[in-house]
C-alpha cells in the first residue's frame, strides 16, 4: 500500500482563507495527501496569502526564504503559494523564489491536485486566472470526518465597491454568489459531522444574490431562513457586512430569526464624511448610524462589532476627531482598528500620507477609546444568563471554553459538558478578553 504523502498548509489573514485552505486540504486529499501541522514532515508546503496587511508579498518571499535549507536537505519537496498575495504576484513569484513549485490564485485551488501532478512530473505550475466555471461546484464533497462545532462556510466572493484603500476586488475579483442548493447541501453535511455554528463568508457577505432553490434571486436574509429549517443547525452567524447592503429583509431577520446571532459585524472605517468620499465608501456617518439605529430598534440588544483606519491620506486631526464622535455615538462591543498603510495599485496609494508619528498617535487614541467601551459592553454581561457553545477544554481541570451568542469567550467550571453542546451559563465575572460563567 502506497504511503499518504503529507501535506502543510499555513494560512494567513481572514476566515475565508481559513475555510479555503480546508477546502485546499480536502482537495489533495483526494489526491492521496494527509495534513501535517509542520513544515519538516511534509512533502508539499503550501502558503494560503493574504495581501490586506503592509508589506504582504515581502513577508511572504521572507517566509519562503526560510524553506530553502529544508528543499534542500529533502529535493523532492514541492512548495506553492495560493490565496491573494499569489494572485497579485503571479509569476513573480517563481522569478524571485526559483524554489516555488507553483502559484494558484484564490478562484482556482480547485485545480491543485492536477498542479500537483504536473510538478511531480518535473516542471512548474501556474493559474491565476479568474475562470468561468464556479470552484466549488469543481471540488469533491468533503470527506465525511468529524468537525468541531463552529464552521466557516463561503457563500459569496469577491466585492464590486473598490474601496480606495482596499485590494479586494483586483485579488478576489467582481462579486460572485454561490447557488444557494450548494450552500445548504454544505450546510447540512457539516451539521452531520457535528457542526452546530456556521459563520457564513463573503468579502461582502450581505451583498449576497445567489440562485434560490426555487429558481429566483436569494438575498442574504433569505438564505439564512432556509438555514434556520436545517435540523440540527443552532446557530448563524455572517461576516463582512458593508453598510450600503443592510436590506430591510435582513435587518428584520435580526429580529426574527433566533438561530441568527445577535452579533453584527459592520465596518465603517471612518466617521468623516470628506473621508468616507477619499474612501470611495459610498456612504455617510448619519447613514451609517441610521442604519445602527434600524439594527438596535430590530435587536435591542446586539452587539456591534466595526472596522477603523486611522491616518487614511488627508486625514486631518478634525476628520479623526469625527471617527470618535461616531464611536461614542455607536458604543461599539468590539473593534478592529489599524493605520492605514499603502496597497501598490490602489488609489489612496498615490495620495499625500498623514505623518507617520501623528497616525500612531491618533491610533492610540482610537484604541484607548473602542477598549473602554469593549470593557463597558463586556462588564455588563456579568449577572447575565447566556447560551455557550462550549468548544474546547480550558486551561483549568474540568474547565471547559466556548463562545456566547455575543462571541465572547466564556470559561466555566463544565466537567460533564460535552465540546459541541449548548449549555446555560450565569456570568460571574468579566476578565480582559473573557469572561467567567456558571453552569445554571
Amino acid at each position: 500500500m502506497t504511503e499518504a504523502k503529507k501535506l502543510y498548509i499555513k494560512t494567513y489573514g481572514c476566515q475565508m482563507n481559513v475555510y479555503d485552505s480546508e477546502r485546499m486540504a480536502e482537495a489533495m486529499g483526494g489526491a492521496g495527501y494527509t495534513e501535517v501541522q509542520s513544515a519538516e514532515e511534509a512533502d508539499m508546503i503550501l502558503l494560503n496569502t493574504c495581501h490586506i496587511r503592509e508589506k504582504a508579498a515581502e513577508k511572504v518571499y521572507s517566509e519562503l526564504g526560510r524553506f530553502r535549507d529544508l528543499k534542500d536537505a529533502k529535493p523532492d519537496l514541492k512548495i506553492g503559494v495560493a490565496g491573494c498575495v499569489a494572485q497579485a504576484e503571479g509569476a513573480e513569484i517563481m522569478r524571485r523564489q526559483p524554489l516555488v513549485d507553483l502559484v494558484v490564485g484564490p478562484q482556482s485551488y480547485h485545480r491543485l491536485p492536477e498542479m500537483e501532478a504536473e510538478v511531480r512530473k518535473g516542471g512548474t505550475a501556474l493559474d491565476t486566472d479568474f475562470p468561468e466555471l464556479d470552484k466549488f461546484a469543481q471540488l469533491k464533497a468533503r470527506p465525511k470526518a468529524k468537525r468541531g462545532p463552529t464552521a466557516f462556510l463561503t457563500v459569496q466572493e469577491g466585492c464590486d465597491k473598490f474601496c480606495a484603500f482596499c485590494v479586494v476586488p483586483y485579488t478576489r475579483g467582481a462579486e460572485s454568489s454561490r447557488p444557494a442548493a450548494r450552500i445548504l447541501d454544505e450546510a447540512r453535511d457539516l451539521v452531520e459531522r457535528g457542526v452546530r455554528e456556521i459563520t457564513l463568508l463573503g468579502q461582502n457577505v450581505n451583498a449576497y444574490h445567489g440562485l434560490g432553490e426555487d429558481g429566483g434571486d436569494w438575498s442574504l436574509a433569505r438564505l439564512i431562513w432556509a438555514l434556520d429549517k436545517v435540523d440540527g443547525l443552532e446557530r448563524i452567524r455572517f461576516t463582512t457586512s458593508h453598510p450600503n447592503d443592510m436590506t430591510d429583509d435582513l435587518i428584520e431577520a435580526h429580529g426574527t430569526c433566533a438561530k441568527l446571532m445577535p452579533y453584527l459585524h459592520l465596518p465603517v472605517q471612518s466617521g468623516s464624511d470628506r473621508i468616507l468620499k477619499r474612501m470611495n465608501r459610498n456612504h455617510t456617518a448619519e447613514s451609517y448610524l441610521r442604519v445602527i439605529e434600524r439594527i438596535r430598534a430590530a435587536r435591542p440588544d446586539i452587539l456591534i462589532s466595526g472596522d477603523f483606519i486611522v491616518g487614511f491620506p488627508e486625514e486631518t486631526e478634525a476628520d479623526f476627531q469625527a471617527t470618535l464622535d461616531l464611536i461614542e455615538a455607536v458604543e461599539y462591543g468590539t473593534a478592529y482598528s489599524f493605520k492605514y498603510s499603502t496597497r501598490p495599485g490602489t488609489p489612496a496609494a498615490e495620495r499625500a500620507q498623514v505623518d507617520a508619528g501623528e497616525a500612531d498617535e491618533r491610533l492610540r487614541r482610537l484604541q484607548a477609546l473602542l477598549t473602554r467601551q469593549q470593557r463597558t459592553v463586556q462588564d455588563a454581561m456579568v449577572g447575565r444568563e447566556m447560551d455557550v457553545l462550549f468548544e474546547k477544554p480550558g486551561r483549568q481541570e474540568g474547565q471547559m471554553v466556548g463562545k456566547s451568542d455575543y462571541l465572547h469567550a466564556v470559561h466555566a467550571d463544565a466537567p460533564n459538558v460535552a465540546i459541541g453542546e449548548l449549555a446555560r451559563v450565569r456570568i460571574i465575572e468579566s476578565k480582559t478578553n473573557s469572561l467567567a460563567g456558571m453552569l445554571i
